[in-house]
């Protein structure tokens, strides 16, 4: 008998069900937006441009902050947020300097 077939009801799922959350996991980890943003980079995005992106900009986190003087559930959610934005910023900008860091090398 086959792993689906031996599985209940509320077991079963389809490959693309099962490839969909592996990349909602997957993105739920800085790393890998912290790469998906450094292949940008090696393709020829500009890094301020990238580093903009991934950052939350001045406007958007005045809002934020106004909002969570209200809400102590949002001020807990926008602490998560901003913490995860900087460590992916981190790890973007570590990729990126240690890119900068290499020797060329000429063949």
């Amino acid at each position: 008998m086959r792993m689906a077939e031996r599985r209940g009801p509320r077991e079963r799922a389809s490959g693309s069900e099962l490839t969909l959350a592996s990349m909602e996991t997957r993105l739920t980890e800085p790393r890998y937006e912290a790469a998906f943003f450094y292949g940008l980079f090696l393709r020829g995005h500009p890094v301020e441009k990238l580093r903009r992106d991934i950052d939350v900009p001045p406007q958007v986190l005045e809002r934020w902050k106004r909002l969570a003087i209200r809400d102590p559930w949002y001020h807990t959610t926008v602490q998560r947020i901003l913490a995860y934005r900087k460590n992916v910023l981190a790890i973007f900008d570590s990729l990126v300097f240690k890119e900068m860091d290499r020797p060329t090398r000429v063949q």
